[in-house]
């Protein structure tokens, strides 16, 4: 019945028409299958029918993530905070009732409201908001002398710079300074007692002196979240709004309490009934913050922290149009509001990640540098056309508040880290068939290399017979990545990748087991729901205590997951989704960390180690990546590490080639064909 249900929101969405009814199929089709994974796997104890009917629920979870790639807006409804209506509650009851379930007696409800359209999300305003903006007798102030006076045309006005602004920090040499100035701070205790590291210090010492604007970009693990909060207690930034992925709200709010523990902190869930609208610092997840941007963008925030900014990087996303809204509403109601942007990887892609960042700190908006940096770079005295332009452009835009420190530098007490790669043999019947198609997609490349070649050759051409055409490899390689992300088949690069985790979720398991027993507590990184399922089993049957931090997770669950592995020491292995547990999240109880599967990126892979090696950590962090030899997996992990300075290149003056999870996939792409045009 889910199936069906599922396939009926499928066909709409590829009509191109998804309605609220549709929409309230979604999102009941998603809980249910939650709710009935974690039926089967508590409930049924032969392990072949668990297997198979967890194979069906994955087959329902696959048709619901391919109808969301048409409608986008669906995986708002997938999300812990989304509202379940009326509607949708009794839809459930129905299907559960049409399913032969047990389904609780209901008092009678009042007829369904009309249903709200599905363009546009839901805005609510909560009863204690309300309350706030009754308590204040005034009336609404006049913001015109927030508003900065207009400049007069300056001798770059008729330059473009965005471009070049861009450039130059792709051009940075090893000697370019990734760090504004920062002073040395007075004191190094926060409230409480608590003590600061140096580099802490620093940027509250500069948010005390009266600078305003910062993208925090230190390393993973030195502490942003505690440089944030204290820094805006430094500025007086109150209230202050700190929007963050819905993973770490809890975990801000906590860190609130810890480190300005005279502020009051709230967190907003859902429609917002549980917050405290006078409380100092407010919490919202970017999933939720459209249903409330409109009472947050009047309620008079001093100040904003966008957490793991690097989420806003896609400027047509609705979560960053809502940040830059909010960003410009306190920028006009403000004189010189606190602006923070905090995040480990500021480039995942490429440089031009660093745009909507800096419109959201005011730098810049959507065509030119706007007052304080177009002031700064026309002191240089040069232009784009001038070489010096450059590395002064550059360090114009840093001095507005890029903070960027390496662990290596600034907490040399963190114990190293490495990643040290065990290479595993898949010599199963699913390892030999993961190389059979492996072989076919090489074939098939090849085939179309050669049909290629073959027409180019009745023309003149540049080449000797035995020669490859490198560029017609990359157009191949190219082809075949597009249509990889469009089609389904075993010999799709996609498909196969996910087929390698689940060939190695044994053996990976396995020494994770072995770790645990030897070393101590372990964290278990996987990317995928049935990897981790694979290895949750096994570690069942050893009679090994586990913890599962999973992206469908209730919040107080995962937190409880979270606390009973810090705190439990029967709790010897963290099972973590690479995507919902790689941020945000404090493990250092563990100094071994097995990765189970590839990251695309080395800043998936690096977030996630990143979790373990930060500040706290008193041993030596080790992540076993799990390789399997002879097939394309283990080009991958090369492809990842050699090309894993993108962040390094631009802000620490790094001579790393920059990667993007394309460039790794059709690199990989490239390698396979050429391998077996050379082999041929």
């Amino acid at each position: 019945m889910l199936a069906r249900t599922a396939r009926d929101v499928e066909a709409a969405a590829q009509r191109g028409r998804v309605l609220n009814s549709e929409r309230t199929k979604f999102q009941v089709v998603a809980a249910l299958a939650r709710q009935e994974r974690a039926r089967v796997r508590a409930e049924i104890n032969n392990d072949t029918r668990r297997t198979g009917m967890l194979k069906r629920l994955d087959g329902i979870a696959l048709i619901l993530a391919q109808t969301a790639t048409h409608d986008t807006s669906l995986l708002e409804l997938l999300n812990e905070d989304a509202v379940m209506s009326d509607a949708a509650r009794a839809l459930t009851r129905k299907l559960m009732a049409d399913a032969g379930m047990k389904v609780a007696p209901v008092d009678d409800a009042p007829p369904e409201p009309p249903a709200a359209p599905a363009a546009t999300e839901r805005q609510v305003v909560p009863r204690s908001v309300i309350s706030r903006q009754l308590a204040n007798p005034f009336l609404a102030p006049d913001y015109s002398a927030a508003r900065p006076a207009r400049t007069p045309a300056r001798r770059l006005a008729t330059w473009e710079l965005l471009g070049p602004l861009f450039n130059s920090f792709e051009r940075a040499g090893g000697e370019a300074s990734p760090c504004m100035a920062l002073p040395t701070p007075s004191s190094l205790h926060a409230e409480g007692g608590r003590e600061l590291m140096p580099h802490q210090g620093q940027l509250i010492a500069a948010a005390a002196d009266g600078h305003r604007t910062f993208l925090l970009a230190d390393e993973p693990g030195l502490g942003k979240t505690a440089q944030a909060l204290l820094a805006a207690q430094a500025a007086d930034a109150y209230p202050l709004l700190v929007v963050v992925p819905n993973v770490v709200k809890t975990n801000w709010a906590r860190e609130a309490a810890l480190w300005t523990p005279a502020r009051s902190a709230t967190v907003i869930y859902g429609d917002g009934d549980t917050m405290d609208g006078f409380a100092d610092i407010v919490v919202v997840n970017y999933e939720i913050l459209e249903r409330h941007v409109g009472w947050i963008g009047d309620l008079g925030f001093r100040g904003m922290v966008i957490d793991e900014a690097h989420f806003i990087k896609n400027k047509a996303s609705q979560r960053s149009q809502h940040v830059l809204r909010l960003s410009e509403r306190i920028r006009e109601r403000v004189v010189r509001p606190l602006l923070i942007a905090l995040t480990g990887t500021p480039l995942i892609n490429d440089i031009e990640d660093f745009r909507a960042i800096w419109q959201f700190l005011g730098w810049i908006d959507d065509t030119k540098p706007l007052t304080e940096l177009m002031a700064a770079l026309d002191e240089t005295g040069l232009t784009p056309a001038d070489p010096g332009f450059y590395p002064a452009a550059r360090r114009c835009v840093v001095d507005l508040g890029i903070v960027r420190r390496r662990k290596i530098d600034v907490a040399a007490d963190i114990p190293a880290r490495r990643i040290a790669d065990l290479p595993v043999e898949l010599d199963t019947k699913a390892g030999r068939s993961i190389r059979e198609a492996e072989q076919r997609l090489a074939r098939r490349m090849v085939e179309r290399y050669e049909s290629a070649l073959a027409r180019r050759r009745s023309g003149p051409s540049d080449l000797g017979t035995d020669e490859i055409d490198h560029e017609l490899v990359r157009r191949i390689a190219t082809r075949e990545r597009k249509e990889a992300t469009k089609a389904e088949g075993e010999e799709n690069l996609f498909v196969m990748m996910r087929r390698i985790g689940q060939a190695k979720a044994g053996l990976a398991a396995d020494y994770a087991a072995q770790l645990a027993r030897s070393a101590g507590k372990v964290v278990f990184f996987a990317k995928h729901i049935d990897v981790m399922d694979a290895a949750e089993d096994i570690f069942t049957k050893a009679g090994i205590r586990f913890s599962s931090i999973r992206g469908d997770q209730a919040r107080t669950a995962r937190q409880k997951q979270i606390d009973a592995f810090v705190n439990d020491p029967e709790v010897a292995i963290a099972v973590c989704s690479l995507t919902a547990a790689g941020v945000g999240i404090n493990l250092q109880v563990a100094s071994n960390i097995v990765l189970a599967e590839l990251s695309w990126t080395d800043a998936e892979q690096t977030q996630a180690i990143d979790r373990s090696h930060r500040i706290g950590q008193t041993e030596p962090v080790t992540a076993w990546r799990i390789i399997a030899a002879q097939t394309i997996d283990a080009r991958v992990a090369e492809l990842v590490d050699s090309k894993a300075g993108l962040a390094a290149r631009a802000l620490d003056g790094s001579e790393d080639e920059a990667s993007s999870p394309g460039d790794v996939q059709l690199e990989a792409l490239v390698a396979l064909l050429t391998d077996a045009l050379t082999g041929s």
